[in-house]
């Protein structure tokens, strides 16, 4: 394999082990994965609250339904928040560890509005899970980082995805989603960079 490849491997897919955490995030999507991955984490007790936090895609103007998942999940959802609780209290996650966010319209708003969330709970996150699809776990960590800069965030991505480390490049639609990862890593960072530093 051609170095580059690696780094790119290496940057965009992220994995951590889980450990006891305060809290489960999970950035707003419609893959069933990262919602059942979070509920068995939390099955396991590693972390006693999930929060699942969107509305939904930003130029959708809707939630356009489920997009993947081996298992269907019935119902009308509004907001992809809907549709990831459904899934946590499907899975065996009670309604009263699921806090609500939904009004985030792409991932940098998850996180935005997570940390509004957590701080009117009063939730000192000190170490978190973030549940999400594994081509999406580098802009995830960057995103919830910058709002909760104290903390240890822990990826722990959808271990039954489609598009993973070993297989993004059999097809073509694995490489435009890693690739279009990267690319959204550094086009979508600059005005939050610069408001970082400058």
């Amino acid at each position: 394999m051609l170095q580059w490849i690696k780094d790119v491997e290496d940057f965009i897919f992220l994995e951590d082990a889980p450990q006891p955490s305060d809290i489960i995030f999970i950035p707003g999507n419609g893959h069933a994965g990262p919602s059942e991955h979070a509920a068995r984490l939390y099955a396991q007790g590693y972390a006693p609250l999930v929060l699942p936090s969107g509305r939904y895609a930003i130029g959708s103007g809707g939630f356009c339904g489920q997009k993947s998942g081996s298992r269907a999940y019935e119902g009308e959802f509004e907001t992809e928040w809907q549709f990831m609780r459904q899934i946590l209290m499907t899975n065996g996650v009670p309604e009263s560890a699921i806090l609500r966010e939904d009004e985030a319209t792409y991932t940098y708003q998850n996180a935005i509005y997570s940390r509004r969330r957590t701080d009117a709970e009063r939730i000192d996150v000190r170490r978190a899970i973030i549940c999400c699809m594994p081509q999406h776990a580098r802009r995830a960590r960057m995103y919830y980082e910058t709002l909760y800069p104290g903390a240890q965030l822990l990826v722990c991505p959808a271990p039954d995805a489609a598009i993973t480390r070993s297989t993004w490049l059999r097809s073509e639609t694995g490489i435009d989603s890693v690739l279009g990862e990267l690319e959204r890593c550094g086009g979508q960072l600059h005005d939050i960079l610069k408001d970082l530093v400058l």
